[in-house]
C-alpha cells in the first residue's frame, strides 16, 4: 500500500513551512528557483523535518529517513511507561535529568543541576535511576529514552565517557560509579526502548530547551 501524505515540508519556497494540503504547498514552490520541498505521513515527521533542515535531511542513511515514512498509524508509546531525558547547558557545562510519567507527564525524579558534566552522562543516569526507582517500585513498565548512546551505555552496564575528572565534577562521578555497580549488581524486567522523536515528538521528559 502506498502511503499517503498528510503534510508537505517547504524548506525553499516562496514561504517555507509546514503544510496540510499538496495544493498549498504547490503554491508556495511553484515557479519558485530550486525550491526544496517533500511530503510526510504525518505532522510530528514534517515538523522534525522542518526543523532539522533540508541539507541535515538530505543526508540521512536509509534506516534513519524510513523513520519519517512511518504513518499516525505506526506503533504508538506503550503506556504506562517512564520516560527519561537529560539537559546540558553549553554556557554553564551544566547537566540536569529528570523522568516522568509518559501518559500523565507528572513529574517522578528530577537530579542537578551537575557542573563540567556531558549530556550523554546525564541520559545514562537517568536511565539507571529509572531502573532502579522502578524495581524498587515492584515495577516493570518500560523505560523510554531517545539516547542510542546511553542505551548502548546501560547494555554494557559501563558509561563509555571521555570526560576528565574534576575538582567540580566529583560527586558526578561518583554517581556514574554508583550507577555502574547498580548495573553490575541488579537484573531488570523492564523493556529498555528507544523513543522515535520523528514519530512521535519530543520525548515527555524533554526539558523544551532546543
Amino acid at each position: 500500500m502506498t502511503r499517503k501524505n498528510t503534510h508537505y515540508v517547504v524548506w525553499a519556497g516562496n514561504k517555507p513551512g509546514i503544510y496540510s494540503s499538496w495544493e498549498e504547498c504547490l503554491k508556495q514552490v511553484k515557479g519558485f528557483p530550486n525550491a526544496k520541498y517533500k511530503g510526510f505521513p504525518s505532522r510530528n515527521a514534517a515538523e522534525s523535518a522542518f526543523k532539522m533542515g533540508f541539507d541535515h535531511y538530505n543526508h540521512l542513511s536509509p534506516e534513519q529517513e524510513a523513520l519519517f515514512n512511518l504513518t499516525e498509524n505506526a506503533p504508538k508509546p506503550i503506556y504506562p511507561s517512564l520516560a527519561v531525558d537529560a539537559a546540558w547547558n553549553t554556557a554553564t557545562l551544566e547537566m540536569e535529568y529528570r523522568g516522568v510519567d509518559c501518559q500523565t507527564g507528572k513529574e517522578i525524579f528530577r537530579q542537578g543541576p551537575f557542573p563540567d558534566a556531558t549530556n550523554n552522562i546525564g541520559e545514562f543516569l537517568a536511565i539507571v535511576h529509572g531502573l532502579a526507582y522502578l524495581k524498587k517500585s515492584g515495577s516493570d513498565i518500560p523505560v523510554y529514552t531517545d539516547s542510542r548512546t546511553a542505551i548502548s551505555w546501560v547494555k554494557a552496564k559501563h558509561a563509555r565517557t571521555k570526560l576528565e575528572p574534576t575538582r567540580k565534577n566529583k560527586n558526578l562521578f561518583e554517581l556514574i560509579e554508583r550507577a555502574e555497580n547498580w548495573l553490575k549488581q541488579n537484573t531488570w524486567k523492564n523493556p529498555l526502548l528507544k523513543w522515535e522523536t520523528r514519530v512521535w515528538g519530543e520525548i515527555p521528559a524533554d526539558f523544551g530547551r532546543k
